[in-house]
């Protein structure tokens, strides 16, 4: 009975593991990037039928970009505690099946966007879906602990994308916004590198810490923050936002760079996580706050004139 009731059905089943192929919880965050770069795009509400579709276009690209790496990936996921569960490490999808999906929804995603967004933007995402597929995934991860410092530019694209999108250009707004998360990438992802380095040594990765050690890599990871600090103030120097942004930048990028200097000082793969945690909360609300800035903003400006 206990089995039964455990037992999900075939079709669910099989659904579940085409879905994980996707990394939902990384997708997400690169949707909900390029959501605010269409809503920080025009000065009002976007035209909702672009927006939808630019979301969906986007989603399916992203998402076959992912399933693609796990494609590739999916020796070294068998190798490594945090991917071993994927779809494609366990054996439960076919290699065919992994590929077919990918081009799939890369096939659609990149049809929506050209029918229903605009030409610009299909070129920009199946540009960066190349990006983090062939050059980070298959070329730049096995050979270089800068993998995720390179690799990151195409993981930075999602608010260019979605500027793209409503605006049919990139201007100088878009590309601070990519600059940030560029930025924001090498301290999240070897916050995680440092706690999981025994992962990526049995994977045969050269990811920083194994290349270069644990102190080497908390250095880098201080010096990016501080770094990361500075480019999250572009936007208001450039008068793209307000005071309210600001008070955000100042408050989230102290936090970061305390977490780093604590993990430079006094290292425990416990801090690390909570570095990795809050650095999804960083960028998360720091990208919530130009939103929020975006449309208070003006409304603040005719309430004190």
């Amino acid at each position: 009975m206990a089995q039964t009731l455990a037992a999900p059905s075939p079709q669910a089943s099989r659904a579940a593991q085409f879905y994980a192929l996707t990394k939902p919880r990384v997708i997400k965050l690169i949707v909900f990037c390029a959501v605010i770069g269409m809503l920080l795009a025009q000065p009002g509400w976007p035209e909702w039928r672009t927006a939808a579709a630019a979301t969906l276009g986007i989603w399916l690209v992203a998402s076959a970009a992912a399933a693609f790496n796990c494609l590739v990936e999916q020796q070294i996921d068998r190798r490594m505690t945090r991917t071993a569960w994927r779809p494609s490490a366990r054996g439960e999808l076919t290699s065919m099946q992994s590929l077919a999906f990918s081009a799939v929804l890369c096939a659609l995603g990149s049809a929506v966007l050209y029918f229903w967004v605009n030409p610009l933007t299909m070129v920009l995402t199946f540009a960066t879906f190349v990006g983090y597929a062939v050059v980070y995934t298959v070329v730049l991860k096995p050979l270089t602990p800068q993998n995720i410092v390179i690799g990151g530019a195409s993981g930075a694209m999602p608010p260019v994308l979605g500027w793209a999108a409503m605006a049919d250009d990139v201007g100088p707004q878009a590309m601070m916004l990519c600059l940030i998360i560029f930025l924001w990438t090498p301290p999240h992802f070897w916050a995680l590198a440092l706690y999981r380095a025994e992962d990526y040594r049995r994977a045969g990765l050269p990811m920083l810490p194994i290349t270069h050690g644990s102190e080497f890599t908390r250095l880098q990871v201080l010096l990016y923050t501080i770094v990361l600090f500075a480019a999250t103030l572009l936007p208001f120097v450039h008068g793209m936002s307000g005071w309210l942004y600001l008070a955000a930048a100042l408050v989230l990028g102290a936090r970061f760079m305390a977490y780093a200097w604590r993990l430079w000082r006094q290292y425990s793969d416990e801090l690390a996580r909570r570095t990795f945690r809050f650095s999804i909360w960083h960028l998360s609300l720091l990208f919530a706050a130009l939103l929020l800035d975006h449309y208070l903003n003006p409304w603040l400006i005719a309430l004190v004139g």
